[in-house]
């Protein structure tokens, strides 16, 4: 195990361990790493020591424990940006100004996924929009539209930067859909950004996707009673 930095304790660098093993071995999610005990044997730490590096693993994702079936490398082993788990919730200021950090950096990856759209991601679009049209009583998994806007950029770090605000801030994303009242126009809005994105046509997709959010900025900035 390579040697921590002084202000580390034995967590933070059980945490880089574990990271450097999966590297080193090369492996993927869905492969399974050795047991509690093993791993606790190979670093020279007790079983509960590398429970707790686990469990700081399992917050963003790199390992996933399954009770009775073993640990195994999660999706988000290959993230680049990593969301805070812990994050506490947002006060109305920091709300608008998430809203804000959207508007600045979704118009653009609408136009990068309305140039390098793909069957797929143009699917999962569509789902997304049948999404937003269903009754709240249906529990079947729900595809989130700004989400898979920016999983069709083909572009990994932009889509984990829009992942990681939607994941992270899962309190306040909530409290924003609630603050619509129109959702017949939302749900317009959605369709023309997917139309653009469909036909190609980067520069449509760009401003409809700046016009939507900053109808969602107004909408929310007046309920909240900051109209400017």
């Amino acid at each position: 195990m390579t040697e921590a930095h002084p202000k580390h304790g034995l967590s933070e660098q059980l945490v880089d361990g574990l990271l450097e093993l999966i590297a080193d071995e090369r492996l993927a999610p869905g492969d399974s790493l050795p047991t509690v005990r093993v791993l606790a044997e190979r670093f020279s730490v007790t079983t509960p020591t590398i429970r707790e590096a686990l469990r700081r693993l399992q917050t963003t994702d790199a390992v996933r424990m399954r009770h009775g079936s073993g640990i195994y490398v999660g999706d988000g082993i290959h993230r680049t940006l990593m969301p805070n788990p812990n994050s506490a919730p947002m006060k109305d200021e920091l709300i608008l100004q998430l809203v804000d950090a959207r508007l600045t950096i979704e118009p653009g990856i609408a136009a990068l996924t309305a140039v390098n759209r793909s069957e797929e991601s143009l699917q999962r679009l569509e789902l997304a929009l049948d999404t937003a049209k269903r009754d709240k009583t249906d529990h079947r998994p729900h595809l989130n539209f700004h989400r898979e806007l920016a999983g069709g950029s083909g572009n990994q770090v932009l889509f984990e930067v829009v992942d990681s605000l939607l994941a992270a801030r899962g309190r306040e994303q909530k409290a924003l859909r609630a603050l619509i009242e129109d959702r017949r126009r939302d749900y317009e809005e959605h369709l023309a950004i997917f139309d653009a994105v469909r036909s190609g046509d980067a520069a449509a997709a760009e401003e409809h996707t700046r016009h939507h959010l900053e109808q969602l900025r107004t909408e929310v900035a007046r309920q909240l009673g900051r109209a400017e």
